[in-house]
């Protein structure tokens, strides 16, 4: 996965480092080339120093072949620009904006734009939500700790039943689209090759769901 990162302040150097860690191609965007040195030496991705919502920064970041953009500077405003940018203009598969003012979320949700807040829980909320770009994401719930996604029947649960891919409280498909057509499915339910599943799941039950559907990050 190729993530661009703008904005090297503690959430985007967390979120930096976790990423190239894991094998992802990253470049970070920050104005103050002295905060991407906190990123260390030994930092294997790209840093440029320049304003991310400048478009000849981006295209030099490659936005065009980036699988998500995260928006983490200090100013709200500018986070808002930059994942708009990515979604409307370069089509970016996902796009997240860090907001200091809870307020505006729901706004910026309902363009399409993925939300977190606060460097502790906001890490590892970016790494589910990086996650899901490999689904699709349709909606983010208010307080953020639920979402609905849409994904494709994998492969191995072709021939299962809705009922092996329910964890009460967790997860669960309420509804599956077959040939052009939408139903509301019962736990007996048998999953066909083509299905589109639209599953609601918890953020604390991510990685439980990524498991079964055999999506790794």
């Amino acid at each position: 996965m190729k993530v661009i990162i703008v904005g090297c302040g503690k959430l985007g150097s967390q979120l930096a480092l976790n990423l190239v860690h894991k094998g992802h191609k990253v470049t970070v965007i920050d104005t103050n080339a002295a905060a991407l040195e906190q990123l260390g030496l030994n930092f294997q991705g790209e840093t440029i120093v320049g304003i991310g919502f400048d478009q000849t920064i981006l295209e030099q970041a490659q936005i065009r072949k980036a699988d998500a953009v995260v928006a983490c500077t200090r100013n709200d405003d500018s986070n808002a620009l930059i994942a708009r940018i990515s979604k409307n203009i370069y089509k970016v598969p996902c796009a997240i904006a860090r907001l200091y003012d809870p307020r505006s979320a729901e706004i910026y949700r309902s363009l399409g734009i993925q939300t977190i807040s606060t460097t502790s829980w906001g890490v590892a909320r970016v790494m589910d939500i990086l996650t899901y770009s490999q689904l699709d994401i349709i909606l983010t719930f208010g307080d953020n700790n639920a979402d609905l996604i849409r994904i494709e029947v994998p492969h191995l649960l072709i021939g299962k039943t809705v009922n092996e891919l329910t964890s009460i409280g967790e997860f669960q498909v309420i509804a599956i689209s077959r040939n052009n057509q939408s139903f509301l499915p019962t736990l007996g339910t048998t999953l066909q090759q083509d299905d589109m599943l639209y599953m609601t799941v918890a953020a604390s039950a991510a990685k439980k769901l990524k498991t079964m559907l055999g999506v790794m990050l």
